[in-house]
């Protein structure tokens, strides 16, 4: 089965689960009926009993008071202050029960508002801007036209580019909408809607050849971040030793970023509030002598995860390569297997300039895979049919929001729901 029909199942066809369902829904309800018919009959027994009980008692009670006649005062007063007492019982009662009431509720709201969102709450809520902003393109498209005929493909091809999926993945699904249409002798353009999304999908599944894991090692797994400064490189690297700590890992930190102001006091600053240790040099100090010191110690100190975070001059490229070249052959000689990842992290926001620093900085490194940021607030989340169609280089974490457990790793499966859901 294809990731398409995993996520919004094959055409519809009659179910015959369906009418069994309905007929086991009748055969319990019949059986709820004869038992309530045997429960109404034994309340009634059981009621006729306890009223023979109660004329017994009150009898007993009768003859009682008979034999001892000068009481009959003194049981008259108990009488008056037990009716009394229940009275101001039963206020009190009210009183703390609408006490109860009160507590109960208060304590009831923070539980309700903290409950934890699953995996694809946290995808559909980020990507709800995506989502609708590009439902509300499809649907307008889609009014606009009666006919399917090549001023549909025209318009079709530039509702897709201005929808951030990269002008490549809108000229072949162009294609191959063609291609179908002819096939399947469409003349309604609502004939192909569903076929738009089947394709989007298989565009990015790419027949199930994609590598969205982390490759975590048995002992020392070492993480190499890049990516331009403002994307939120730096955050990600903080929330996910807040994740990783969270999971019983030992996590160290690594700022190699030491020529920007503020870099190093930014990630000293995560490692202080998800308690990890963070490995840093003198101002201004060479980034290689830095890493250098961060593998060594993780090394000595038994650390399951080092994460390195570095500079994202872009503007000098040709230094920017020449410091991430060294720094490399650095982390080689300790661990000759690392960096077993190179993360680029991308802010999602910034559309098709986030494709073109992707292939800016695959040029430079090595890509493993992408920290897609920021989805939450934009409408552009389709650049990630673009990077993974353009540079096949697949994403491999996602930031959700600015809460610090807002990141987690990228699931295609949750993210094209995320992205689709509602459109067919």
């Amino acid at each position: 089965m294809g990731l398409f029909d995993r996520l919004f199942g094959k055409k519809e066809e009659p179910k015959i689960e369906e009418v069994v369902k309905e007929a086991l829904e009748n055969l319990d309800l019949s059986e709820d009926t004869e038992a309530e018919e045997v429960s109404q009959e034994d309340a009634e027994v059981e009621i006729v009993e306890q009223a023979e009980l109660q004329e017994d008692k009150i009898q007993d009670t009768v003859e009682e008071s008979l034999d001892s006649e000068p009481d009959v005062e003194v049981h008259q007063e108990k009488v008056e202050e037990l009716l009394n007492s229940e009275e101001v019982t039963e206020e009190e009662n009210t009183e703390l029960l609408e006490t109860v009431e009160e507590n109960s509720s208060e304590v009831l709201e923070p539980e309700t508002s903290q409950v934890e969102e699953t995996v694809q709450e946290k995808y559909d809520r980020s990507l709800k801007k995506t989502r609708t902003g590009f439902g509300a393109r499809l649907n307008a498209f889609f009014a606009n036209f009666r006919s399917v005929d090549e001023d549909f493909f025209e318009e079709l091809e530039e509702l897709l580019i201005m929808s951030d999926v990269g002008v490549q993945v809108a000229s072949n699904l162009t294609e191959e909408l063609r291609y179908e249409a002819k096939l399947e002798n469409a003349k309604k353009p609502d004939a192909l809607r569903r076929v738009i999304i089947e394709k989007l999908v298989e565009l990015y599944e790419k027949d199930g050849n994609y590598d969205e894991q982390i490759h975590f090692q048995d002992g020392l797994t070492v993480m190499l971040f890049v990516g331009v400064n403002g994307v939120g490189k730096t955050t990600s690297i903080g929330k996910l030793a807040h994740r990783y700590k969270q999971a019983g890992k030992k996590v160290m930190l690594v700022a190699a970023d030491t020529f920007r102001a503020g870099a190093v006091a930014q990630l000293a600053e995560w490692g202080r509030r998800v308690d990890v240790p963070v490995v840093t040099g003198p101002e201004k100090a060479d980034p290689a002598s830095v890493v250098f010191d961060g593998m060594e110690r993780a090394v000595a100190e038994g650390i399951d995860i080092l994460m390195i975070d570095t500079a994202g001059r872009l503007q000098n490229k040709d230094n920017l390569m020449a410091e991430l070249e060294k720094i490399g052959r650095i982390i080689k000689r300790v661990v000759p297997e690392a960096p077993h990842e190179t993360f680029l992290a991308l802010d999602a926001s910034t559309g098709q300039n986030a494709l073109v620093q992707a292939k800016e900085f695959s040029k430079i490194t090595p890509l493993t895979g992408i920290v897609l940021t920021k989805i939450d607030g934009t409408a552009r989340g389709g650049v990630v049919l673009a990077i993974r169609e353009e540079l096949n280089i697949p994403v491999k974490l996602i930031g959700f929001g600015e809460k610090i457990d807002d990141i987690g790793e990228f699931n295609s499966e949750n993210f094209m729901k995320g992205l689709l859901e509602g459109l067919i």
